[in-house]
């Protein structure tokens, strides 16, 4: 009864996804993915309930259709993320699937009753072969979710270098995601197939869930290809990315910026920062910043990075609470609360506004008032 409800539940979000408007890239991958879940545990439904005598043509077909699930997490996680490459480069994903097919290619043309005889037999005759499939799938499995945990931590390390809030950035589902499948491999590892897909159905109604509700990691429109933000429109930077000359330091030899361009980016910033307090707009991203510098947000970046020694997540927000240093110690600031002026510094929320001062200050912002008050 479980496998069928996961089926339907399978079947009843591809098709929310088919409905689902301006359908993102992510959005179709997962279409795909539960389609062949949905079909995966059909098959082992067959199976479990002995109805594959009468659906022998399906013999076989379950056997190659693991090497597709890692393929699709990884896809899915890429393209959640932002870091999906060319589909041509894409579908070399899917060559060991389509390899495995083609190995047993002379089993799919047997006649029914052949088939039935070699899957009442263990498999015999094709125990080499199965085998080969069996190591491909434990390889497959390992890699892929590896794989997909380093582009989500790397971009977590691209979110610190382009925006000035993480809140609206939450990255725990997908991470859960992967975990989940990396639970579900090690099932296939143990070979108990009734846990196995009894955690399948729970695993489709999880990805159904937090897929089809996530709207997208970035809430601004900003294309980033190679861990770097092109924006739709083309910025004219007002140093114009000057070329380095041999006898310029190394450090800015990739990005062709100069130390004297350098440099003069810097001075700028923490002019334009100190006159506007820029960093009191909650959702400050990079790319803003730099529209307003009128420079290209990769020397931007660059320039926070190597003159200030922080991403921009901690320059902004350290920036911020400076600001509340500053006014916290104003007399007629003592009427508002902690959290409305932190609120006025720009922080979003009562929780990053704490773990960020707590990690500037190394006390909490009510530790630090009070060691105010016994000077």
């Amino acid at each position: 009864m479980l496998y069928l409800v996961g089926i339907i539940i399978t079947f009843f979000l591809t098709f929310l996804l088919l409905g689902k408007n301006n359908k993102t890239s992510a959005d179709k991958i997962l279409f795909f993915w539960l389609l062949f879940i949905g079909f995966h545990l059909f098959l082992y439904y067959l199976v479990f309930s002995e109805k594959y005598l009468q659906y022998p043509y399906f013999l076989g077909v379950n056997i190659p259709l693991p090497l597709l699930h890692g393929p699709f997490l990884y896809l899915y996680t890429a393209s959640v993320t932002n870091q999906l490459k060319h589909w041509k480069i894409n579908i070399l994903h899917f060559i060991p699937f389509i390899i495995s097919c083609l190995s047993i290619l002379d089993f799919f043309i047997l006649s029914s009753e052949e088939k039935k005889l070699v899957f009442e037999n263990q498999g015999q005759g094709y125990e080499v072969i199965s085998l080969i499939i069996y190591i491909t799938v434990f390889c497959s499995g390992i890699f892929y979710v590896i794989w997909s945990l380093l582009l989500l931590r790397n971009r977590k390390k691209n979110i610190l270098n382009q925006f000035s809030y993480s809140e609206k950035i939450n990255l725990k589902w997908l991470r859960i995601l992967i975990y989940g499948i990396g639970l579900i491999w090690v099932f296939v590892i143990l070979g108990n197939d009734k846990l196995l897909f009894s955690t399948v159905v729970f695993y489709v109604i999880f990805i159904g869930y937090f897929g089809i509700n996530q709207v997208g990691i970035f809430t601004k429109k900003v294309t980033i290809i190679e861990n770097d933000i092109i924006i739709s429109k083309a910025i004219e930077p007002s140093f114009n990315n000057k070329i380095i000359e041999e006898n310029k330091p190394n450090k800015y030899l990739k990005s062709g910026l100069n130390q004297e361009a350098a440099t003069e980016i810097h001075e700028l910033l923490k002019t334009t920062m100190d006159r506007e307090q820029l960093y009191i707009n909650p959702e400050l991203t990079l790319l803003e910043l730099a529209q307003t510098l009128k420079v290209h947000p990769n020397n931007l970046s660059q320039v926070i990075n190597t003159f200030e020694g922080k991403n921009f997540y901690d320059y902004v927000n350290s920036k911020r609470v400076e600001l509340f240093l500053k006014l916290v110690v104003i007399p007629d600031n003592k009427k508002y609360t902690i959290l409305s002026l932190a609120y006025e510094c720009g922080f979003n929320s009562k929780s990053s506004f704490n773990k960020y001062f707590k990690k500037m200050i190394n006390l909490t912002p009510t530790e630090y008032l009070n060691s105010l008050k016994e000077k």
